[in-house]
């Protein structure tokens, strides 16, 4: 067993390599163009599903894995992206992700049936991992770490932009050029992302002369994390009453094989001497705690996503043409915190008490939701408390990251990124299928789903049944009153995170 990784040292705390501030600008507008693409291909393909659907005659029980095999191949492959980007540098790890997302992108236009265009959606995904991981790497090789948020903010403003502008161009791209060039548009975006990370980025990293990789770590990993969340994704699927009395899935051998592996991977990592995920670093407070708070708080994040969009159609009676729009005034706060958060967070040099301020507003907002949500409360009341929803939600987008960035070396920056990510990508699996199971329980009747796992119609139509309005807005409520618990235990944990200066050093007052 190694020991606990050691602090960074002073050297970590600037760029290991030294370029103008013009390149660096260029090389950020490149790898944020790559990160548009796969946040653009969670949510574009929602509005498009039903045509594509038609058009290829995917069997009903298929269509959702539209998303879920992209969602799935992204997750599980967001580990082996951060080390072997750490390995090999950040730029071939960027390259060889929007390659591989611009394949898959093509054929998955092309594809002639269901088989070919959910390979070629797995594809996808696995490209948009790197896409995911090197990105937030590449900010923190670019810029020293007091400068780090501002950039870092970034990323959550493009992820909001993409998530309001997806559902929007799919429909508009599937209405006037057809449902294949949902997937064709992502090419000429990419070649501009492809030519500024080519032509303008620097081999960023740390590149190893005598690289290791950990193949079985990532052999494990595969077996330990695809099981259990195609477990996950079916759970949620058949969260509460049959509506067509079909059997439920057999989860528990995938269960069993996702525990195997997991067992398997852990005792692989803890004597491979390069592993994908160091369980040394995981242990010290200033990583460890951070990501733990990051899976817990991603438990909490979809709930408005997927299940405000609901209440929004069905009892406030918004068309379904125009439901992308119903979440602008969530994607404005999101941004919103996010983008001020990480410009706060450059000025005062530190990020614990944007976040515990965060949080704070967070269960407010929640609290307003949970206690004062009613079938006639006004859209503009709603709308408010959307945005109070977003403003605490944004900060934790760049600011996690950014702390677990901060505490680790350069040596291990994939690593820890991908690591943020990973957790609150697998909080964000395990939260929608819990709390799809409860509303489902509290509501009594099974709910339609979209391609983006986000539920979309009610059998019945609740805007026809007052009764049923009533209902479907407690069900609503009550997820909001549990996710006050949640986001109560992200905040004692984010009391243990210790408070870092943004330049690698501990602030006394953090012991």
């Amino acid at each position: 067993m190694r020991p606990a990784a050691p602090p960074p040292s002073p050297d970590d705390a600037v760029p290991p390599i030294q370029i103008g501030r013009r390149d660096r600008v260029l090389a950020l507008a490149g790898v944020l163009a790559a990160l548009l693409l796969s946040g653009l291909d969670q949510t574009i393909v929602a509005t498009a599903g039903p045509e594509i659907q038609r058009s290829l005659r995917i069997p009903a029980a298929l269509y959702a894995w539209l998303t879920t095999a992209y969602l799935i191949a992204l997750t599980v492959f967001l580990p082996i992206w951060g080390k072997l980007s750490d390995l090999y540098g950040r730029k071939p790890a960027l390259v060889a992700g929007v390659v591989l997302f611009l394949t898959g992108s093509t054929f998955a236009g092309l594809a002639p049936g269901t088989v070919t265009l959910l390979i070629a959606r797995a594809v996808q995904g696995l490209g948009a991992a790197s896409l995911f991981t090197s990105t937030l790497a590449v900010i923190a090789d670019l810029f020293p770490p007091a400068e780090r948020g501002k950039y870092m903010g970034l990323i959550g403003g493009v992820m909001g932009l993409s998530s309001v502008i997806g559902p929007l161009a799919g429909g508009v791209i599937t209405d006037t050029l057809g449902w294949h060039w949902v997937f064709f548009i992502n090419l000429p975006i990419g070649a501009v992302a492809l030519w500024f990370i080519i032509t303008r980025m620097p081999r960023l990293g740390v590149p190893r002369r005598q690289a290791r990789v950990d193949a079985a770590g990532a052999l494990w990993l595969l077996v330990a994390v695809v099981p259990l969340l195609v477990a996950l994704s079916l759970a949620g699927e058949n969260a509460g009453p049959r509506g067509g009395g079909g059997a439920a899935p057999p989860l528990a051998p995938l269960v069993a094989a996702g525990v195997i592996g997991l067992v398997a991977f852990i005792w692989t990592e803890r004597r491979a001497p390069d592993p994908i995920l160091d369980f040394a670093l995981l242990r010290r407070p200033d990583i460890g705690v951070p990501m733990a708070t990051t899976f817990v708080l991603g438990g909490v994040f979809l709930i408005s996503m997927v299940f405000l969009p609901l209440y929004l159609i069905n009892v406030q009676g918004v068309s379904a043409t125009s439901a992308g729009l119903t979440m602008l005034p969530l994607t404005v706060g999101i941004v919103s915190g996010s983008v001020s958060a990480g410009q706060l967070a450059s000025r005062l040099g530190h990020a614990r008490t944007i976040l515990l301020t965060s949080l704070l507003v967070q269960m407010l907002a929640f609290a307003l939701l949970g206690f004062l949500l009613r079938p006639d409360t006004s859209r503009a009341a709603v709308s408010a408390m959307m945005v109070l929803v977003g403003l605490g939600m944004g900060p934790a987008l760049p600011l996690y990251t950014l702390i677990v960035q901060n505490a680790a070396g350069h040596e291990n920056l994939g690593v820890v990124t991908a690591g943020a990510t990973f957790a609150r990508m697998l909080g964000q699996v395990v939260g929608v299928t819990v709390f799809g199971a409860v509303f489902a329980a509290l509501l009594g009747t099974p709910l339609t789903a979209g391609p983006d796992g986000a539920a979309i119609a009610l059998n019945g139509g609740a805007a026809a049944d007052p009764e049923y309005a009533r209902s479907l807005t407690a069900a609503v409520a009550t997820l909001y009153r549990a996710g006050i618990g949640v986001v109560l235990v992200g905040f004692l944990l984010t009391l243990r995170v210790p408070e870092q200066r943004l330049g690698g050093s501990v602030s006394p007052a953090a012991h």
